[in-house]
């Protein structure tokens, strides 16, 4: 393995669904992987049409995922696939990675990483028997400026931490299109697809891992109100979240997907005793520090000398060139790569290279949802203990 890329399988990702091509291209960056079969829709014919404009032979082409497993674990060593990667609906989540996990396939999966909590307790288990890699897609820990942020905070710049700010509002579910067909709502607003967070779950999750990567804190309380504001929507488009942390900070955690005329308007801001920072990801290559004593800084990402060392193994281009959503990807793909390759030989991998999201974040990521669901619909407001 170690003279040769890996070797990727897909399940979902067909030229119907627009997150495959990220995933692939994301992939593909490092030159350190290669597409060799998958499984790419429910439907065969989309499936079959979508791997021969991968150029992959009809025989790595399979009608469904079940039947991928089956066979490629007879395949010869040299030609089997090494990893598959699970860019379906949540539903479709758990099933997938653990027949991959069973037959000794490493897995990349897309967040929430399961459709409920037991599955996802149920993966836990299955990684830890098996020792194999399972890396979770949460992109916006790949930001080289996120790196910086979480740099900066471990080290003490802010001092003790007091305060922590998080909103991803979106407004592309403001009225309800998934009536109309041919777009990406319809699964995210079914509960029998989606499990019983709608925006919690698509992108509040994404909100509350970003704040524990960030401070390296974790949540351990939170009072919720969730709400479907589109009439007749039978999951949230809309939730908020005071938050207790274990280093006694709290936060604010705003997720929604009902705010007209915003696009993916994600945003974090951390104060301490000492100071602040900020970043936008409409913005990404700057990461703003706030300080009671002196003027505000403006941190910008690329190969600069100043930057913590895991910033800069995390960028790709020189300053002033974008980095963005793909290449966050490419850094969780890199670094799943490496891992997998030192674990193969039989090595410890390093801290940058297990510097991606793990089964264990997605565990947690299914308790936030189950604990915003708890509180969310509770008319009391009561603060809800993370659910275990």
């Amino acid at each position: 393995m170690t003279n040769r890329k890996l070797r990727m399988g897909m399940v979902g990702g067909g030229s119907d669904a627009f997150i495959g091509a990220i995933h692939r291209c994301a992939a593909f960056m490092d030159n350190q992987i290669e597409l060799v079969c998958g499984c790419f829709s429910v439907d065969p014919d989309i499936s079959l049409s979508s791997g021969r404009s991968y150029f992959l032979p009809d025989n790595r082409i399979y009608k469904t995922y079940q039947e991928m497993f089956e066979h490629e674990v007879t395949l010869p060593e040299g030609e089997r696939m090494d990893f598959v990667t699970i860019v379906t609906p949540n539903k479709w989540h758990f099933e997938p990675a653990m027949m991959a996990l069973e037959r000794g396939f490493h897995v990349v999966v897309d967040k929430p990483m399961t459709f409920s909590l037991e599955e996802a307790k149920q993966l836990q288990k299955k990684v830890e028997e098996t020792g194999l890699i399972l890396a979770l897609t949460h992109v916006y820990s790949g930001y080289p400026a996120i790196k910086e942020a979480k740099a900066r905070v471990a080290r003490g710049d802010f001092g003790k931490l007091r305060r922590v700010y998080v909103e991803y509002t979106q407004g592309w579910l403001s009225e309800r299109i998934e009536l109309l067909g041919g777009n990406n709502a319809g699964w995210r607003t079914d509960p029998k697809r989606s499990g019983k967070a709608g925006c919690v779950g698509d992108i509040g999750t994404h909100a509350w891992h970003l704040t524990e990567y960030v401070t390296g804190a974790k949540v351990t309380e939170l009072c919720a109100d969730l709400k479907a504001f589109a009439p007749g929507r039978p999951i949230d488009d809309d939730g908020a979240a005071f938050l207790k942390y274990d280093n006694g900070a709290t936060g604010v955690l705003t997720c929604t997907q009902i705010a007209v005329g915003e696009e993916n308007r994600l945003a974090i801001r951390v104060y301490g005793e000492k100071g602040g920072l900020e970043w936008r990801q409409e913005e990404p290559n700057s990461l703003y520090l706030k300080w009671a004593d002196k003027p505000k800084e403006i941190i910008r990402v690329g190969n600069n000398g100043f930057l913590a060392d895991g910033t800069k193994y995390n960028t790709r281009t020189p300053g002033g060139h974008p980095e963005g959503f793909i290449e966050s990807f490419a850094n969780i793909y890199r670094n799943f790569c490496a891992t997998v390759r030192a674990v193969t030989k039989g090595e410890k991998p390093s801290a940058q290279t297990l510097d991606f999201p793990t089964v264990y974040d997605g565990v947690r990521g299914m308790q936030f949802i189950e604990t915003m669901i708890e509180a969310g619909y509770n008319d009391k407001q009561k603060w809800q203990k993370w659910m275990e």
